[in-house]
């Protein structure tokens, strides 16, 4: 792994310390409180990528780390940031990126709970991992969105004006923040994220987002659902919309858990990119 120390892309004697011995920042398996013991994870190679572990900074006394994939080679290229569920950036965070980055994407998963200390996939307690994910208030996490976009910008490798975000469980639910408070993202896609104190605010949305739902999540009521259509619809948000899943749960997309649902995930795959093509995000 190479760590980029300037914005427009590392010289070779940048890293005369890191390629000694480099040591991931992020965890190397699955989510120990998620993962399924009979989950076949995709998994993506890293061939004709560059991967970069990189400091964003962000105002905080320590910046914030995030995991980078990107196609090898000169040329700019569209970005989307990934945001991680509860668990943190691990194997399956960091695949999205790769297979993101396999399309042409500049792929980024920052890590949101880096301030804790605390490396969240290796616990195995929902228990454990709540009180930390609290601590990542919206202000602090929507504030490291921008830092991070703002980042993007200034990188050689990137389209400045083609940036978008996708997100999955509690990252689902910062798409639909960013898509208020970030000028620089051009469209969003959230996947199962909640949407209750999100509905009063769909008027706010300055990017299109999509919403990828399940029917059958225990988390996100489908009265939650309808009430961000009406919100959408009333707010004039056209460009926005909501798909539902009838025989999803909550995860649908995460094939490292039970929750898998392989057709699903794949339509919404599709849906994403779309989604991202069509509003300038390629």
């Amino acid at each position: 792994m190479d760590y980029l120390t300037r914005p427009e892309g590392s010289e070779p004697g940048d890293f005369h310390l890191s390629r000694r011995a480099a040591v991931s920042m992020f965890f190397a398996g699955y989510a120990l409180a998620a993962v399924s013991a009979e989950a076949a994870p995709v998994v993506t190679p890293a061939d004709g990528l560059r991967i970069d572990e990189v400091l964003v900074p962000n105002g905080a006394p320590k910046p914030l780390p995030a995991y980078v994939a990107r196609p090898k080679g000169g040329g700019r290229h569209a970005a989307i940031l990934v945001v991680n569920e509860i668990f943190g950036i691990h194997d399956y965070i960091k695949d999205i990126c790769r297979r993101l980055a396999k399309l042409g994407y500049v792929a980024i998963a920052p890590d949101f709970f880096y301030r804790s200390g605390v490396n969240l996939p290796a616990m195995t307690s929902i228990e454990q991992i709540r009180p930390i994910v609290l601590q990542a208030i919206p202000d602090q996490v929507d504030g490291d969105v921008r830092a991070v976009s703002a980042w993007l910008k200034a990188q050689s490798f990137v389209k400045p004006d083609r940036i978008g975000i996708t997100g999955f469980c509690w990252g689902g639910a910062v798409v639909w923040r960013s898509a208020m408070v970030d000028p620089d993202i051009k469209a969003g896609v959230a996947w199962y994220g909640q949407l209750k104190p999100l509905i009063p605010r769909a008027a706010e949305l300055k990017a299109p987002v999509l919403g990828l739902y399940g029917a059958l999540d225990q988390g996100i009521p489908q009265t939650d659902v309808e009430a961000m259509r009406a919100a959408l619809k009333a707010a004039g948000k056209t460009s926005s919309d909501i798909r539902v899943y009838p025989d999803a749960q909550h995860g649908f997309h995460a094939d490292y858990r039970s929750s898998y649902n392989e057709a699903d995930a794949k339509d919404g795959w599709a849906r994403m990119l779309a989604h991202f093509r069509v509003h300038g995000v390629a």
